[in-house]
């Protein structure tokens, strides 16, 4: 599978709640990273760490919102390996019935069909307001910061 197969496996994949099949795509060791997550999510190294990360965080928007890939846009870099690709999660909240857009940006590598590493750039404000968990965004953002090391 080309880098543009994986990526269109994914997002469609998370969007249709495929939750089984996701961490397939992934290496054994991989490295998926969310730098923008104000959750303070870790880096997830292993295919079993995604396994957990989908099966966790899956169903708490599953419960909040439906929605799609749309205004799929990716582009090619000079590493064959590697795209960057542009989209928006649309969908509709549950409880509400109001539409919304996510913007995101994904930078993936992926080799021999499968993502050796990616850092997903997600509007989590935009996701908060549509699943409903404002306050709970708020409460993160309030708690003190953790300590990074200097590296």
């Amino acid at each position: 599978m080309t880098p543009e197969d994986v990526f269109l496996r994914l997002v469609h994949g998370v969007a249709d709640r495929d939750l089984e099949a996701l961490p397939a795509l992934y290496a054994e060791q991989t490295d998926v990273r969310h730098p923008m997550s104000p959750y303070g999510d870790p880096p997830l190294l292993t295919r079993d760490a995604l396994r957990e990360h989908f099966n966790g965080r899956g169903p708490q928007v599953a419960e909040a919102v439906r929605f799609q890939p749309d205004a799929i846009r990716i582009h090619q870099t000079q590493d064959p390996e590697v795209i960057v690709a542009e989209f928006d999660y649309a969908g509709t909240a549950i409880a509400t019935g109001e539409h919304f857009r996510v913007p995101c940006v994904f930078v993936l590598r992926v080799r021999d069909g499968e993502i050796v590493e990616s850092r997903d750039y997600i509007d989590h404000v935009a996701m908060a307001r549509a699943r409903g968990a404002l306050d709970e965004l708020i409460a993160v953002l309030r708690e003190p910061a953790p300590a990074r090391s200097a590296s």
